[in-house]
């Protein structure tokens, strides 16, 4: 992964938020997944539980992801999971949203979390594929209509 020397995970600030709202993810892509201003907003009224991040690949802002840790939450796939993952369209194949979801891994794990969610719209351009890659393993449910996932933290 010699291309993901220069990247790394920063938190959401006054600094990068602006351009963070910018990203834009790949048009048919779009019906999938929140804007990062929508995802910004559902942070600030969730600050105990959302972790917002954004990703670099040296100053090019590249990704947004939100972890989401609440263990009081009575929907089990709230209380450690995945709630957002944008990859900006021109950087998408580059390993960045791995990188991503490899760092709500490790947040999950400094937690004590023994297991992260993900939720995904099903259909033609559904990222299941890519979580799958990263050993997520359908549940068989649905909430809200997206497919639920988890990863075992072993």
């Amino acid at each position: 992964m010699n291309g993901l020397l220069n990247t790394r995970i920063e938190p959401i600030t006054v600094d990068n938020v602006a351009e963070a709202c910018k990203l834009e993810v790949r048009p048919e892509q779009q019906g999938q997944v929140a804007p990062v201003a929508v995802s910004l907003a559902e942070a600030y009224v969730n600050p105990a539980s959302a972790w917002p991040r954004v990703v670099y690949a040296g100053d090019r802002l590249v990704a947004f992801v939100m972890g989401g840790f609440d263990l009081d939450s009575p929907i089990e796939c709230f209380r450690s999971g995945i709630w957002r993952l944008n990859v900006a369209a021109g950087e998408q194949g580059r390993q960045y949203g791995r990188f991503a979801v490899e760092a709500v891994i490790a947040e999950a794990r400094s937690r004590g979390n023994k297991r992260l969610s993900v939720l995904w719209a099903p259909g033609e351009h559904s990222p299941e594929g890519f979580y799958l890659k990263l050993g997520f393993r359908p549940s068989g449910e649905t909430f809200a209509g997206q497919k639920v996932g988890w990863l075992e933290l072993d």
